[in-house]
Order: C-alpha cells, then structure tokens, then sequence
C-alpha cells in the first residue's frame, strides 16, 4: 500500500504533462484515453489502497510517505511528504472516483470543442491539486495544491475564452478567492512562529500545549484559516463568485462542485479541527457563517432561471450545511454530507449538461419543459439526484447526511435552537426550488425541440452517481434507525466524536419536522408551477414580490455593493494613477525595446550576400579585438 500511494496523484499529473506539451500532436482518441484513463487508474489504486487501509488497526491507521525534501532554509525543511489517514482516505476517494467519473463523461460531452487536449489537460492538472491538497502532511504542500484549484479553477471557468464574459468570471473567481487565500498563508505564518513547524501532525499534537482554551492566537489563526476556507468554499462574505463560475462546461462545474475546489475549505477546518476546537469564538463562526449562507443561498437559487445558477447556488447552501455542522462540533456529519454531495450534485450537474447540450445549449428552465418522456434516462437520473438534494425522507441518501445535520444543529453541546431552524428553513427552500426545477424542465410543454440524444459515454456515469445518491446514505444511519455507524467510525480515530446535551432523546421528532419541511417544500412548488402556475404571475404583479425576487435574484445584491464599495473606487485610482512615473518607466523600456528590434529587423533583407558579407564584418572584428587584447 505504502508504494502504490505516490502514483494516486501522479498519474493525473502525468496525464497533464503529456497532454499540454505533445496534446496537439495526438488524436482525440488517445487524448480521452490519456485524461480519463489517467484519473481512473488514479480511482482503481485508491480502492486498491482503501481496502489495505481497511484492515489495518484502528491504532495504526495512518502512514505517510516521503518523496523528497523540498526545500532547506536555515532550520525550515518541508518535504514532500504524503499522509493517509481516514479523512484524506474519504476525500481521496472522491476526488479520484467522480472526478473518474466527470472526465469519462467530458469524453462525449466535449467531443467537438477545438481544444479537445487542453480541456483534458486542465481537468487533470486540477484532479491533481485537488490530491496534493488532500494528501499533503505538512501546510506548505497543502497551500501548494490549494493555489493549484485556485490556478485550475480560473483556466476551466474561462475556458471557452472567446467570450469576453467567460474570461470575466475566470478572473473574479481568481480575484475574490485570493482575499482568503492571502488571510491563509498570514495564518501559516503565525502558525509557523507559534510551533516551529508546518507539519500538520505535529501541530495538531503542540497546540493543545501551547494554547489554552479560548486562546487569543488560537482564535486569530483559526479565523485566518477560516478565511481561506470562506473563499474556497464560496461561503458568506466570498460567494459572489460561484454563481458566474457557470460560464465553463457543465463538467468543469461538476467537478469544481462536487470533486475539488468548493470543498476544500471543508477539508482544511476538518483537518485543523483542534484550533477550533480551542476557540469556541472561531468554531461558533463557523457555523453562524454556514447558517447564514444556507439561508441566503437557498432564496437566491428559488429566484433563478439558468438551471446551472440553481445548482451553483444549492452548492453554496448544501456546503453551508457542512460549514454548519462542523460548527456545531458534529464533525463526522459535515464530512458525510459531503459525500453524498458529492454524488448527488456530480450528479445534477452532468445531467444538466446533458439537456443543455440536448436544447442546442439553452440555460433557461423556462424554455424548457416536457422532457420527461424525451429523455427517459437523463429524467429518471435527474429526479433521483433531485430527490437526494431535496432529503426526500428514507429514500435518498441526502436525507440521512442532511438529518443529522439538522439533528446535531438541536442536540449538539454546540448546537441552538436559532441554528436548528434555520437549517430547517433551508431544508423546505431546497426542497421547493428543486421542485420547481424538476417541473420547469421535465414537465408541460415542450418549448425547445431537442437537437440530440446524449450518448453512453454521458448516460453512463449519471446511472452509476444515481445509485450512489440512493443508496450511500445508508452506511450511516440515526440512532432510532439501528445507529448502524460504519462512515463515522472511520472517522473516528481522526475526528472527535459529537458530544450531545444531557437528556436528548427525541430524534424522532425531528425527523419528523425534517420530512414534513421536506414534503412541505415540495407541495408548494407542485402547486404554484405545476397545478396552479397563475398563481405565480398574481404574485409577480405586487411591486413588492418583484423587488423581493429580483433581491434574491442578484444574489441579495453583494455583487452590486462590492462594486460601489471596491470595485469602481480601485478603477477609479487606478484611472488617475494610470500615468505615474512606474508606468512611464515601463512604456520608456517598452519604446526601447521596440525601436531596437525595428533597427535589427533591416538586417533581415533576405539576400544571401547581405548575410554573407555580414559574417565576414563580424569575423574580422571578432578577430581585430582579439588581436588588440
């Protein structure tokens, strides 16, 4: 086990190299066989690592391994060092597995875009980061993987660069997650004066001894690294950019959402859990910030129209339930949640792609319509990825991972009765705009004829996350349901258990209060877009649901305060200051630069003679120096 791990991120990595300097040169062919092929051997290790790792004693469920040093500066080494435990196990599994997955399918869905090899290229590179991240044992290596999805995130979101707009949200995906990527590495810094090391194990183990509890440091570091994670997971203050992330193929979005990027962020508080644990302020932040984006994300999706807009803005609520449960200390819930997340909304996002590609890529939900029967495996797919979303009760694994967030929201030591509702408010908006977006697409009237059937390498991996999101949810079930704990206590050996408060002995209840929010969501949408859609258009007449829905609609309007507060103050300096004397620096080398190659291109006449002649000049001053020295 130990000498197969180094190939699980190498192999993408490879498949990168190969693909962007010799892409060009090869067929279509062996360039899907070369990106997908590379990630799915990635998969078929991981298993093979996975099953290894099974069988060994809880007590010595880890190893590292190490490749070489990186660097020697005075007493600071970092190596390039790989450490498996259960939690990078988990995300390991799937990052490689669905993200096998999405290329498999990228095969058929980018089949006819001119830049075959770069995409392919991309979509490894970022695998590759995203398991650097994952696997790195010390901080350093894992803020190299986390600038890498950063890179990755900003190449594929504008990836079809032609459009001006594409290259736009590349760029404010780039910008806006450096705010927290740059409160991250000051926190490495204070991490790094505090301990002496980067290498997580050992910072993990010299906190608790260093610290205090409520710690002032500890609640600074924890809150620069929360940053970080705000950024990356697009979590409040910092969402603003996920929504326009849509402007890359629907696989790039499946795998920013599912697989990589918007995940990480829960992976870091997860992995340096014991610096909030060491300060209440930090980690009760957490979970105030995860509950204010499920909210706020949950009424943004219910106001839009592009169906990957809707699923970009359940991203931000759905990883608001994870920041949620990792604030309320229900450690093990928010990594559960994030696998059967993974799966459902890889899911939602490929099958999306699907009818977009099927709508001679038409976005908008209102146009189309009566696909159901058109379209049988992509429908039949879609409603179980749906189902999952939504937590329809017993059926979908999504109601077992996001029911124990909710339960934990009540019944953890860290939990309240503000957070819990509001956690359940979201459950019934979830439900109800994924209603609509069931109706919207797959029920009524066609609106848009379809152009063409997606093939198997498309329909393939939708049927094998369907049977993922009905079915994972059931290695981990509630304690009124056998308490079968088979994910959490995996966990266990790296995470802390959830501590409950005394007498809590009514999960029932509320699971019962989850299903009817549930169901509740589900029935108002049926019955204001599918029995009775005039009822909507009485309520869009009011001036004041107009201006409510087109709130939501711009994402609670931080787009538009972010660009009086920032924006539009950085252009204007910028304006002013556009002549300073940097610049006139730079345009003078630039002048330079340009009258001396425009000297040196009369030299290039094109006649023999004048080259020849040229020779002889150079040689017998060559020659002429020589003999005066």
């Amino acid at each position: 086990m130990n000498n197969l791990l180094w190939l699980v991120p190498t192999l993408p990595f490879a498949g990168f190299l190969i693909l962007a300097l010799a892409g060009k040169h090869v067929s279509r062919v062996w360039v899907a066989i070369i990106g997908a092929g590379s990630v799915s051997l990635s998969a078929i290790i991981t298993l093979i690592i996975g099953i290894s790792f099974l069988s060994l004693p809880p007590a010595t469920g880890n190893y590292s391994q190490t490749l070489w040093t990186w660097m020697q500066v005075g007493g600071f080494n970092p190596k390039i060092t790989l450490f498996l435990d259960a939690l990078s196990l988990i995300f390991v599994f799937v990052i490689t597995f669905i993200g096998a997955l999405i290329h498999i399918y990228s095969v058929g869905f980018m089949a006819d875009d001119k830049d075959y090899s770069r995409f392919f290229a991309c979509m490894n590179l970022f695998v590759f980061s995203m398991l650097v991240l994952v696997l790195a044992d010390n901080l350093l290596l894992l803020y190299l993987g986390w600038e890498g999805v950063g890179l990755c995130s900003y190449l594929l979101i504008g990836f079809w660069y032609e459009n001006p707009a594409n290259g736009y949200a590349a760029c404010k995906a780039f910008i806006i997650t450096r705010v927290g990527d740059t409160a991250m590495a000051i926190g490495l810094f204070v991490i790094f004066y505090q301990f002496g090391t980067l290498v997580i194990p050992d910072v993990l183990a010299k906190a608790p001894t260093v610290w205090h509890q409520g710690a002032y440091m500890a609640t600074v570091t924890a809150l620069l690294l929360l940053a970080g994670g705000v950024g990356k997971s697009a979590q409040l203050p910092l969402q603003t950019w996920l929504p326009d992330a849509m402007a890359g193929p629907s696989p790039v979005s499946a795998l920013i959402h599912a697989a990589t990027m918007v995940t990480a962020g829960v992976y870091l508080i997860a992995r340096m859990h014991v610096f909030f644990q060491l300060s209440p302020i930090a980690q009760m932040t957490v979970a105030i910030i995860g509950a204010g984006t499920l909210f706020i994300a949950g009424f943004s999706a219910l106001a839009q129209y592009d169906i990957k807009r809707v699923l970009a803005y359940s991203t931000i609520s759905q990883i608001g339930y994870m920041f949620l449960a990792l604030g309320v200390g229900a450690w093990t819930a928010a990594i559960f949640h994030f696998v059967i997340h993974a799966f459902f909304k890889a899911l939602l996002f490929l099958a999306a792609g699907a009818v977009i590609e099927a709508l001679h890529h038409e976005h908008n939900m209102f146009k189309m319509g009566g696909l159901k029967n058109k379209l049988p495996v992509i429908f039949w797919t879609f409603l179980i990825g749906s189902a999952s979303l939504a937590a329809l009760p017993l059926i979908s694994a999504g109601f077992y991972s996001k029911d124990q967030i909710l339960w934990y929201a009540w019944a953890s030591q860290s939990g309240n009765p503000l957070l819990w509702f509001i956690a359940l408010l979201g459950a019934f908006i979830t439900a109800l705009y994924t209603t609509r977006m069931m109706i919207l697409v797959f029920w009524g009237e066609i609106k848009t004829e379809i152009g063409h059937h997606p093939g198997r390498l498309m329909t393939a991996p939708l049927i094998i996350l369907a049977f993922f999101s009905l079915f994972a949810g059931f290695i981990e079930l509630p304690h009124n349901f056998g308490h079968f704990t088979i994910f959490s206590n995996l966990l266990y050996p790296v995470l802390p258990e959830t501590l409950l408060k005394a007498g809590i002995n009514t999960e029932l209840q509320f699971q019962v209060l989850a299903a009817l929010s549930t169901f509740g969501g589900i029935y108002l949408a049926y019955i204001f877009y599918y029995k009775q859609p005039r009822r909507i258009e009485k309520l869009k007449q009011s001036g004041f649901v107009t201006n409510l829905y087109l709130f939501w609609f711009s994402g609670w309007g931080f787009d538009k305060l972010y660009n009086v507060l920032i924006v539009k103050p950085i252009v204007f300096l910028a304006n002013i200051n556009k002549n300073d004397v940097v610049d006139k620096l730079y345009q003078g080398i630039t002048f330079v630069t340009i009258r001396i190659y425009r000297s040196l291109s009369f030299t290039q006449s094109g006649s023999l003679r004048w080259y020849v002649m040229g020779l002889v000049i150079g040689a017998i001053i060559i020659l002429s120096i020589q003999i005066m020295l």
